[in-house]
């Protein structure tokens, strides 16, 4: 497949469109570099690419966020994006020399939910059906299968760090060795139909590993054993003390017994206190009339009788027998309040006599109570014996499943062991490097044209967390990023023929930023090769035009220019 076109447009109409053609084609920055103002950055050569990218199952994140900090968006990139609803078309085809040569027009938006629009030739699909079938368009039926749509492109796709400055390992941090090796036995053209189950297998026994250490933070299977048998232990001497602790049969009975005790004991002692409380209270009132007694002033009394028996004549009482009426009224005024009193005297006596005898009954339920265990210390006994049932739980269930990891460990183990023993046989290594030694042929043949250089492909089967592994480098040296970006063009050139000589699916175009990092000669010679060789070879490259070697400075072979005052998006405040 070849790139026909890249067409951006929104609700305004048609942005941009950028038809594409064979050999060299050039994203051009023009920004001129005598302005200091103009730096030349921003003005979106390298979002073509990511659009390109992006409509071959790429994430929309990666047009409007910071490819160095992806939690940094550009809001009016994003915001231009969404609310102008723009859409990317981008069409493929088998041969640009052919208007009739079978095409797939892949289109995709920026929208979220039900507004998204991610379609191949006008179908809408969703983001796994998506995958799925641009996989099997361009790799013949490859579907779900390792190695993935992603990395099968990472060579053909390279604008970010890591695929500028990695021939091999371009797809991204995160890629294990064992998903480059299935990546390079595919694009070598090494049928070994069991890869895809080995990925499987071999993804498996990664998970069981972390998940087994995991388990193993804080011991080992070993340490967890024989803490359960420290724990079981303890658990047989708390199961001996439960079967020997001697509890009062009679103990609810009797706590009952007590608490009624406790409860006439308190209605007795208040009893005896209000009855106490009530004869000290006539004591009081009865001394006080007796001191009302002896203490009247018997002078004033005369005085007053003398005055009465003057005015009013006729007094028919003689003082003396006033002051003793007087004296029989106190008298009897106390016998009256008085005469409670020994009734009081004897509820107190009784009832004090029946608080002793509650007070020995609350003892004597109390001793007999305390005299053999408790229900709260039988319940604190189990309690802790419940707490060592748990822990037992604990240990068992994670040393339970410490050995289901390390069983499963072993049946995949043995799974890939069998796999492997076709993989890496004798024979299997002859053919990869039968394969290799095709692919060399090529390289270092474009390797040679470009720098005067034998550029080589080579591989050895090495150990990796006990499993055998094909490990793919290139052996030369590279010293600037300039010579190892001519070596990583090289090794795309040179795959793409070679994949078209061995007839392996592949794609055509290869996308290239920040060539103004090679060399003069370097890109010129690269241009040379690719315009001989465009009926395989499509080379896209963003590079700035006041870096172009004289010979590259051709409008033919630009396919979009642009500059600070011709953004991508052409915003209206000039964000890209």
């Amino acid at each position: 497949m070849f790139l026909k076109m890249l067409q951006i447009e929104n609700l305004n109409g048609i942005i941009r469109k950028i038809p594409f053609h064979k050999g060299l084609n050039l994203i051009v920055d023009e920004t001129i570099g005598s302005d200091p103002e103009a730096t030349g950055n921003n003005v979106g050569k390298t979002t073509v690419l990511r659009l390109i990218d992006f409509c071959m199952g790429g994430k929309p994140q990666q047009i409007y966020t910071d490819p160095e900090n992806n939690k940094k968006e550009y809001t009016v990139v994003k915001e231009f994006l969404q609310k102008t609803e723009v859409l990317v078309t981008l069409i493929l085809t088998e041969d640009l020399d052919d208007q009739f040569a079978k095409q797939v027009v892949i289109e995709r938006n920026f929208a979220t939910r039900k507004g998204i629009v991610r379609k191949i030739d006008g179908k809408s699909l969703t983001e796994a059906e998506f995958l799925i079938s641009l996989t099997n368009l361009i790799f013949r039926e490859h579907g779900e299968k390792k190695p993935s749509l992603a990395q099968l492109l990472a060579h053909n796709i390279r604008y970010k760090d890591i695929s500028l400055s990695n021939t091999l390992k371009n797809v991204n941090q995160w890629t294990k060795d064992e998903e480059y090796e299935a990546l390079y036995l595919f694009m070598l053209g090494c049928d070994f139909s069991q890869g895809d189950e080995r990925q499987k297998i071999l993804t498996a026994i990664r998970v069981e590993n972390i998940f087994k250490s995991r388990l193993e933070t804080s011991r080992t299977r070993s340490a967890y054993e024989a803490s359960l048998g420290v724990l079981m232990g303890q658990i047989d001497a708390l199961n001996a003390r439960r079967s020997t602790f001697q509890v009062n049969p009679d103990f609810q009975d009797d706590l009952t017994e007590l608490d009624r005790v406790t409860y006439l004991i308190s209605v007795e002692t208040a009893e005896i206190g209000r009855a106490t409380l009530r004869k000290n209270l006539i004591d009081e009132a009865v001394q006080d009339l007796s001191t009302s007694r002896v203490e009247i002033d018997i002078e004033q009394l005369t005085n007053l009788y003398r005055e009465v028996t003057t005015r009013l004549g006729g007094v028919q009482k003689s003082f003396d027998e006033l002051v003793d009426f007087h004296n029989r009224m106190i008298d009897e005024k106390t016998r009256y309040i008085a005469k409670e009193i020994p009734q009081l005297e004897i509820d107190i006596a009784m009832r004090r006599r029946k608080l002793t005898d509650l007070l020995q009954l609350e003892k004597q339920y109390s001793d007999k109570i305390a005299k053999n265990g408790t229900l709260a210390q039988l319940e604190l006994l189990i309690g802790e014996l419940s707490e060592k049932e748990r822990q037992r739980g604990e240990y068992e269930t994670v040393i339970l499943q410490i050995r289901g990891v390390e069983i499963e460990i072993t049946r995949q183990t043995a799974l890939l062991t069998k796999i492997d023993t076709d993989l890496f046989s004798d024979d299997t290594r002859a053919a990869v490097q039968v394969q290799v030694d095709k692919f060399n042929k090529v390289f270092s043949r474009v390797s040679n044209e470009l720098y005067n250089e034998s550029y080589f492909l080579s591989f050895d089967v090495t150990k990796k967390n006990g499993q055998n592994i094909y490990k793919f480098n290139t052996f030369n040296l590279n010293l600037s990023s300039g010579k190892k970006q001519g070596e990583i063009s090289c090794f795309d050139i040179a795959y793409t023929l070679f994949a078209d000589e061995e007839n392996i699916p592949c794609v055509h175009f290869l996308l290239n930023d920040k060539k103004e990092l090679m060399h003069d000669n370097q890109l010129t010679q690269i241009a040379r090769l690719v315009e001989r060789e465009n009926d395989h070879v499509q080379f896209v490259a963003s590079i700035l035009r006041d870096k172009l070697p004289a010979e590259l400075n051709n409008e033919e072979f630009f396919i979009v220019k642009l500059s600070q005052q011709d953004m991508l998006f052409r915003i209206k405040d000039g964000a890209n």
